[in-house]
């Protein structure tokens, strides 16, 4: 897959890079099966990540998980 994700800091509102970055760094993973708690400390453990800890909500995480899921497709 072709790295799609930018090269600078990634925010919340980041929501196709997160996608990518996260297919990137979990290929193994489905991403129509994670929870929010999960997906919410992958996010916060990408290198390129420098946003609030507590700036996502559920609207938010369910944005990058529907993207993540696009990307797949």
């Amino acid at each position: 897959m072709l790295t799609l994700y930018n090269a600078m800091n990634m925010k919340w509102t980041d929501t196709q890079d997160l996608a990518y970055a996260l297919d990137e760094t979990y290929p193994d993973i489905d991403p129509r099966y994670v929870n929010f708690v999960d997906l919410k400390d992958w996010i916060l453990a990408l290198p390129k990540f420098s946003d609030r800890h507590n700036g996502s909500g559920e609207k938010i995480l369910e944005a990058i998980q529907m993207a993540w899921i696009e990307a797949r497709e």
